[in-house]
């Protein structure tokens, strides 16, 4: 679990790249009220560090965050001291009956566990659909082929004490990210290196697996009045009200 957004891109991704959780935020919030979903146990799967908990369990909402990464883990357990996290694959968590599943920032689409595979993100879902309340929901995030004009794209951002580069290459229905880091410690600059791949979905066919599973789907390009980047789309999946658990 360490080798994936270890400590110095933790915390770049915390402190450089917390727009689209935050952005996401209030149409999340939207949907759960609309669908009368007021109180109990929210279960965030790639929780990262902590942003939405921290927002969830303001409205009062009882968070478990899980995420493969230790170092995101650990902000977020200081971030919000009140909610309970752990550092697993999303794969094997046992996820414990609960109002609704969120999961915010494509986390579905990484590969960062041997074990995800289209078979497995099925099994996955089956699995929500067992935990969750009657009228419960699942919310989430992927990204979906053409993300990039020309398949390829380099880019970087900086923060007053970090540097991160970027290089992605989008091939078939994989997407591989090199992420080059410089993050200021003390005196000097220390880089880190991590390659992220990812397995894009297409929603229309994960919609379509969620329905066979029972789930009622909507798909959208947007949060509430968050327009969601290009190539990403979410996917609102309820549980019947009149569904046994």
């Amino acid at each position: 679990m360490n080798n994936w957004y270890r400590e110095d891109l933790a915390y770049i991704q915390d402190v450089g790249f917390s727009n689209y959780t935050l952005k996401s935020a209030p149409g999340i919030l939207a949907i759960l009220e609309r669908d009368r979903i007021r109180e109990g146990l929210i279960v965030e799967l790639g929780c990262g560090s902590g942003l939405l908990a921290e927002v969830l369990t303001s409205k009062e909402y009882r968070v478990l965050g899980i995420d493969i990464s230790e170092s995101l883990i650990e902000i977020a357990q200081t971030r919000v001291p009140e909610a309970e996290f752990q550092a697993r694959s999303l794969f094997s968590a046992e996820i414990p009956p609960c109002s609704a599943v969120i999961s915010v920032g494509e986390c579905f689409n990484y590969l960062f566990d041997a074990e995800n595979n289209a078979v497995r993100l099925m099994e996955l879902f089956q699995h929500i659909y067992n935990a969750l309340m009657p009228g419960g929901l699942l919310i989430f995030d992927i990204v979906e082929p053409g993300q990039m004009d020309s398949g390829t794209e380099q880019r970087f951002t900086e923060g007053k004490d970090w540097v991160v580069l970027v290089d992605k290459v989008e091939a078939g229905d994989i997407l591989t990210r090199r992420i080059i880091t410089f993050r200021k410690v003390g005196e000097f600059y220390r880089r880190s290196e991590e390659v992220h791949r990812q397995q894009l979905y297409r929603a229309a066919e994960l919609a379509g697996e969620l329905e066979r599973i029972g789930f009622q789907v909507e798909v959208m390009g947007n949060y509430g009045e968050f327009a969601l980047p290009k190539a990403r789309v979410a996917l609102i999946a309820k549980k019947p009200s009149d569904s046994q658990s």
